[in-house]
């Protein structure tokens, strides 16, 4: 979640992997919602990239998409693997 500071990050990481597991209906404590958001924030953007889109680095909203976004891809990835 580049320009967004540390605690940004963890709030927008947070609120986005919680809403990216109620979506998914997976049970994840605040720990891993975290987690879930940030590096989602990281897939989020990047699979945003492939397709010439850019979130706004200092937005909160743009990051908080693209964190759901790429939790949401996660989570699914993490099922698929793990069947």
């Amino acid at each position: 979640m580049q320009g967004l500071g540390w605690l940004s990050a963890i709030i927008v990481g947070g609120i986005a992997g919680w809403i990216a597991s109620n979506i998914m209906k997976a049970d994840t404590g605040i720990i891993l919602n975290v987690i879930l958001g940030i590096v989602g924030a990281i897939v989020g953007n990047a699979l945003l990239g492939l397709f010439g889109l850019n979130a706004q680095a200092g937005s909160w909203i743009a990051q908080g998409v693209a964190g759901l976004l790429g939790a949401v891809v996660l989570i699914w990835l993490y099922r698929a693997v793990a069947g």
